[in-house]
């Protein structure tokens, strides 16, 4: 049998979008406005997770 492994970290519970955008913002002001490559996985791993939590409006849903 084979298994796979996600590369995705799991949560226990899903961020509220505004908890994951604080942290966007506090990524940016730790880095000074620029990223390292380092932190532009982890940049690009919370818009993603922002993008997950955000509410969809309902032309978006559709």
């Amino acid at each position: 049998m084979l298994h796979t492994m996600s590369t995705t970290p799991e949560t226990d519970s899903v961020r509220s979008a505004a908890d994951v955008n604080e942290e966007i913002r506090a990524l940016w002001f730790r880095a000074g406005g620029t990223l390292s490559m380092e932190e532009r996985r982890e940049y690009q791993r919370l818009v993603l997770e922002w993008a997950e939590a955000a509410p969809q409006s309902p032309t978006q849903a559709a």
